[in-house]
């Protein structure tokens, strides 16, 4: 992810995950394999969040976020500088920090200048029993959040706190900075996997922008939430329009929804209404297993889709758009409210699998299955380049396709 500035100052973020289990192993980058990369001052931080009692540590992972900085932004290569700005400890293999992004309508004076967002899944605590099963409603941890944070210690300093690893800075009006015992960096909750942010910056309020998170279900929904400051999503207690108990099982929503703010497995501070889905569908055919990402189109291609946000299925490969206006006016506090989706008929999976058998592919479907998807996963997601013109990523046959036109 590119640093807003980084035209200017050459600042960019990379992202991975370490196993927490091979503790002879560094972490640090290797010298030599980068020639241009000096490593002096470079070191690592103690994770954030480590318990001082291993629970099931054969699973736990760390999540680093790296700033590299070049020194000569006029050529081809890096010369430069790395600097590790946050390691995470996270209880379990699945739905890690997926996304790192910055506020695109955010500029040099502003508030949200250069302040990062940071999607991170619930490591699949959501399906264990006990305590565990709350973390992503539970304010003192980290998982099935979105987290909003100043990677860069020299911004922001009058109006933000030094993290407690000291490097990065959090934000004086994140929502949660005055409550004890919690997570300061916290900007919203209660999220499965909010695997992929995006953001709509409405040309009718360009200084408004809006942040939407594709967020992988359990049971039944597949959902995209409008990302509100201090917001709780629900999960594991709510799932697009239905409640789940801890087994598991779907029903209605209580007539008056509100759940305690959970600021740890014995502590609460208050409640809240949970902030709905604006999209959904189901895990049955004619759904999908998990969302992918999306996009709101800004490309001049197809002028059918302008306005609309087109998003995928990750195992099925089927598109869908929905208008933004219809977006919008979902985010009524009504949990029944969804804006209506429209299929793409792109032939996308039909056009995978042919390239899969063309280019050897042993199997008569495509690699691995899904519940919906059944045999084959196309596993796609999509891209969008600097004109706002969409592309579509098949990793079951390793292939690049362009939007071209809507029929």
């Amino acid at each position: 992810m590119f640093d807003p500035d980084y035209a200017r100052n050459g600042i960019f973020y990379t992202l991975h995950m370490e196993n927490a289990t091979t503790p002879d192993e560094s972490a640090m980058p290797k010298p030599g394999v980068l020639p241009g990369l000096n490593l002096a001052g470079y070191t690592t931080t103690p994770a954030l969040a480590k318990p001082t009692v291993a629970s099931d540590a054969r699973f736990a992972r760390e999540l680093v976020i790296v700033e590299w900085t070049d020194r000569q932004l006029g050529n081809m290569t890096f010369e430069g500088t790395a600097r590790e700005v946050f390691r995470l400890y996270v209880p379990g293999l699945f739905h890690p920090l997926n996304e790192i992004t910055f506020n695109p309508a955010a500029r040099p004076g502003d508030p949200d200048w250069r302040v990062m967002y940071l999607g991170i899944g619930d490591a699949g605590t959501g399906e264990r029993p006990g305590p565990m099963r709350l973390h992503a409603q539970r304010l003192d941890t980290y998982q099935g959040k979105i987290l909003r944070i100043i990677p860069t210690l020299s911004d922001h300093v009058s109006t933000s706190k030094v993290s407690e690893n000291g490097r990065y800075r959090i934000p004086n009006d994140n929502p949660f900075v005055s409550v004890e015992g919690v997570r300061k960096e916290i900007w919203a909750y209660g999220l499965r996997n909010p695997h992929r942010l995006t953001w709509y910056v409405d040309p009718a309020r360009p200084r408004e922008p809006v942040l939407l998170a594709f967020n992988i279900g359990l049971v039944s929904w597949e959902t995209v939430a409008i990302i509100k400051k201090g917001a709780n999503y629900g999960y594991p207690f709510r799932e697009g329009t239905q409640s789940m108990s801890a087994s598991n099982g779907m029903g209605a929503l209580p007539a008056d929804d509100v759940l305690p703010v959970q600021v740890s497995d014995t502590v609460t501070h208050g409640t809240v209404k949970p902030t709905y889905a604006v999209i959904a569908y189901p895990h049955t055919p004619g759904g999908g297993d998990a969302i992918a990402n999306g996009f709101v189109y800004r490309g001049k291609r197809i002028p059918a889709l302008k306005e609309t946000l087109v998003f995928g299925d990750i195992t099925t490969g089927r598109i869908w758009y929905a208008n933004m206006k219809d977006v919008l006016a979902a985010d009524d506090s009504n949990p029944l409210t969804m804006a209506p989706l429209h299929e793409l008929g792109t032939r996308v999976r039909a056009l995978s699998e042919e390239t899969y058998r063309r280019r050897g592919g042993r199997n008569p479907s495509l690699p691995g299955r899904g519940a919906v998807a059944g045999a084959g996963r196309i596993d796609l997601r999509l891209a969008e380049d600097n004109d706002g013109e969409l592309y579509v990523l098949t990793k079951g046959d390793g292939m690049i396709r362009a939007f071209i036109s809507v029929k």
